[in-house]
Parts: C-alpha cells; structure tokens; sequence
C-alpha cells in the first residue's frame, strides 16, 4: 500500500499516516525539499503576516461571550499536537446525552480582508508531511492565542448538542463562550485511562456515544475508516520495513464526535438555507473492484455476496494485511468536494441547495460515506472553509443574516478548497513515491509475489501492458511493465527500478 501521511482525517475523507522516525537520508531530505519547492508549498509567512497574528493574538477575548470556563473540557490529539481546534465534554441528560464541543474561535482573530486573510486563503490548508507540516496560521495563532491549549482561557464557538438514549440528535446550539480545557490528552493516554476504569466520567461518556453514532452510522450506511499509521523504520544493516501503529478505540469515538457536530451544522445551513457541504459521490465500482483485487493480493478473504461496509468490522488494523487494506482503502474516497448554496453564483442567481431525499448523502449535496448532508465547521485552524461555515451556523442561531463578508466568500471557496486539495494530493502521492523509493532501493533486481490490480486499457485493443500491482510484503503499490498483464492474477515481479530522486517505482513481470 502507498506509505502515508501525517494528517487529520478530512470530513471521513481520511487521510494516510506515515512517520519517517528517525530514518531520514539526506537523499530523502533533498527529495522532499525538492518536490515542496516543486509544489509551491510556502517555506514561510511574509513578515506582514506574521505581525499581523502576533498583533492579532494580543486581542481581548472576553467581550460579547458567554463564559464557559466551568465546563470540564479536554482534548485528545496524536502526541506532541499544539494546533488543538476542539475540546469536548459529554454529560448524562437523564433521558439521553449532551454533547458539548467547543471549536478554536479563529474568525476572533482575523480580520476579512486583511494581510493574514489574504495568506490564508491562498493556503486553503494545513499541509502535512513526513518532516514537517506546511501550517494554515502562523504559529502565534495556530499553537499559541487561538489554540485549546489546556489551563488557558481561549475563545472557542461551542457546540451544545443534545442526543436520545440511541444517540440520535434531538437538539442543536451553538453561540460564542470562553472556555478553559482542564487536559491535553494523547490517545493513548485517553485509551489507557478507559481500560483501567480510571477515566472521569465525561470520557466513559464519549466513549458510550461513539458507539452509539458508530452504530448509527452503519444503519445508515456510513463506514468510517480507521487508517493505521505506518512507519518506516531502518535494521541494524540500513535496510528499511514497513510498520503498523494500530488504532485505538478512542480515535473512532473522539471522530464521531467530530461527525457528530458536522452533521448537526449541515442541518441549521439547511435551515438557513444558506452554507457550504462538504460532499462525496459514491464509490466508483472500478475503485472496489480494484480493492477486491488488493485484499486478495494481502490474503485478506472478501466474499462476493460480502459489502465493503460489512467487511470493515472484521479488519484489525493491529494485524499488517488489515493494515495495508485499510490504508489502501483511501482509494474510495474520491471525488470530495464542497457545494455552496444560497448565495448569488458567477450569473447571479442564487446558488440552490437540492431538497432532501429518502437516501441521507445522496446527490449533489450529499456525502456518501457519512451517509448524511455534512459541512465542516471543526478543524479552522486546519481547513479554511470550516471558519466560514462556523459563521453561516452562528448567524442562524442568533437569528441574524449571514455576515456580508461570509456571503461574498462563499461561491468561490468550492473552487479554493479544490485547488488546495488537488496540491496537496500531489504532494502526498509524491511524498509516498519518496519514501517506497527509499524502502525499495537496496532491493532492485529482486522478484516479488504481486497481484496485478488494475490495468491501462490500450486503443488498439491487444492485451495491456502497463498496469499497477500490490505486493504484500512489502505492502506496496506500484507500477507494472509486461506483455498481457492479466489482471486480478497472482504473478512474479521484478524491482526495475526505485529512484529517491525521480520519485518512481517500476517493476516488470518477471518470465
């Protein structure tokens, strides 16, 4: 499977994990610093910009909120986090639940139009790779005045969301506080706490509810993919190998809270008939074939009659091949997007949200592995558009129009989240190109067992000579040259080729 990326799972668009440890070549550091300047990706803030956060950072954040520093909130993050956008506290309701979710108030800090907004927009996100991470805000805002860090009063825009015993959503708030996290939790620590029956109740809490949205999820005909991280790691004789990090429970619960609030905020933009949805179209049945193929290429055993959605609670992602499938199975998620509604277009007519169907995430408002209408609204120190949807949400609930800077922005962020998307999947591709070329190198000239997962259909109609094909150990995935390739078939292959500096991997069927 393609090795990944450090990152954030994107509105059940999850991302890849890849950690280089302490492996790093120069040959690997130069690839890297290559391809970021190759890409684009900004080294730096402009000194305007960076003046701007630390002027900004310096702001009064007390006026005009409700204070909120009595709720006992934590976050939970990968360790060594500091850009921590939301914190959470879960309470019984006495017939139910009540989730509160409370989001890094980014809008208090910068100013539409500005030099910092300018910067961000052209951004669009933060960008995470093996080394380093390309960040939305400079630091003074995304690791210091605008982040959740714990014992700090912070402005955040809180979720209040109440749930029935079957965690379904019964009531939604939202308004401005000032809030206070009592704890930065890892996942680790956070799952350690849970199995020794330690943890405070607020956690036993979420974890009961992440169970719940998981089920409802599935009745609903959602999957959520837990990506395990992997990690390149050297032996004692410089040859590299590929590892798994299994997920913990905790990471599937603490994102469905994360769901949670953006099904709950697609909701009031529908009401309001105005906002921005992060969609996705079904799985293209070539993308599933093509993983049917890669599960038999690692030995994982799929039944024909068998979905995906019904497979995946049988995966283990402590255990290599499930591993791999699941991180090879990012490749269904293709085609997010985001759909603007309600808001004059490029001719001027109101941009109109479809009406809702009888099947929750279809069409083109809908996401079809949430399985639901969903808008992103918890991530702004990480993803530009959630600060904007977060605007659409509050103005609704306080009964007041959408602010005219929020309005004006709205047609075009489809286009500048999609722009920023297509970067940054080049960049993550090619940094997975990277690092297999590393892994791979010593081994040229070497035969592997493969299966041949897909094929370039050729015009003139002979057989096809160019394809790709899974290994399972290494779990790799890469191209192949060879007369007929036969596709869906167990072959040998040969390492041709595996270049750190042109970012390639090649094999060719073996005689």
């Amino acid at each position: 499977m393609p090795s990944a990326l450090v990152g954030p799972t994107v509105g059940n668009v999850p991302t890849r994990h890849l950690s280089l440890a302490s492996i790093t070549t120069d040959e690997i550091r130069a690839a890297l610093a290559a391809l970021r300047a190759e890409i684009g990706l900004p080294a730096m803030f402009p000194p305007d910009v960076v003046e701007e956060a630390r002027a900004a950072a310096q702001r009064d954040i007390t006026r005009d909120r409700q204070d909120r520093r009595d709720l006992d909130l934590v976050t939970i993050d990968p360790p060594g986090s500091m850009d921590l956008d939301q914190a959470v506290h879960v309470a019984s309701s006495g017939d139910g639940y009540l989730v509160r979710y409370a989001i890094a108030d980014v809008a208090a800090f910068v100013t539409p139009g500005s030099a910092l907004d300018r910067e961000v927009h052209r951004r669009g996100m933060t960008v995470y790779g093996p080394e380093t991470r390309t960040p939305l805000h400079p630091k003074a805002l995304s690791e210091g005045a605008a982040s959740l860090l714990p014992g700090e009063d912070r402005p955040a825009v809180l979720w209040s969301i109440g749930l029935d015993p079957d965690g379904e959503i019964t009531s939604v708030s939202v308004a401005r506080a000032l809030v206070r996290s009592r704890a930065r939790l890892t996942y680790g620590e956070a799952q350690s706490v849970l199995d020794d029956g330690t943890a405070p109740e607020s956690l036993q809490l979420l974890a009961d509810v992440g169970r719940l949205r998981q089920a409802a999820e599935r009745a609903r005909g959602g999957v959520s993919l837990d990506v395990p991280e992997q990690e390149i790691v050297r032996h004692d004789d410089g040859s590299f190998a590929l590892t798994f990090r299994r997920t913990l429970p905790i990471e599937g619960w603490n994102a469905q809270i994360s769901l949670l609030t953006g099904i709950a905020a697609a909701r009031l933009m529908r009401e309001a008939g105005v906002g921005i949805f992060r969609t996705l179209p079904p799985a293209d049945p070539r993308d599933v074939a093509r993983l049917r193929r890669t599960a038999a290429a690692l030995g994982i055993e799929w039944p024909d009659e068998t979905t995906y959605a019904q497979l995946l609670p049988h995966l283990e992602s402590r255990k290599p091949a499930h591993a791999a499938f699941l991180s090879e199975a990012t490749t269904l998620f293709r085609g997010a997007g985001y759909f603007a509604f309600g808001v004059p277009g490029d001719d001027g007519a109101a941009l109109r949200l479809p009406p809702r169907t009888d099947a929750p995430g279809s069409g083109d408002a809908g996401h079809a592995a949430i399985a639901a209408e969903y808008a992103h609204v918890t991530a702004p120190l990480r993803r530009l558009v959630d600060r904007y949807g977060t605007e659409v949400c509050l103005a609704h609930a306080a009964g007041r129009d959408v602010p005219r800077w929020v309005a004006e922005a709205l047609p075009g962020l489809p286009a500048t989240m999609a722009a920023t998307g297509r970067s940054t999947a080049g960049f993550e591709r090619a940094c997975v190109d990277i690092v297999e070329a590393a892994l791979l190198g010593p081994r040229v000239g070497q035969q592997f067992a493969a299966v041949v997962v897909d094929t370039e259909e050729r015009k003139d109609g002979n057989p096809p000579t160019r394809g790709q094909v899974v290994l399972r150990n290494p779990a790799v995935r890469a191209r192949v040259d060879g007369p007929a390739l036969p596709l869906g078939e167990r072959v040998r292959v040969t390492l041709t080729e595996a270049s750190v500096e042109q970012r390639r991997v090649r094999f060719t069927l073996a005689d």
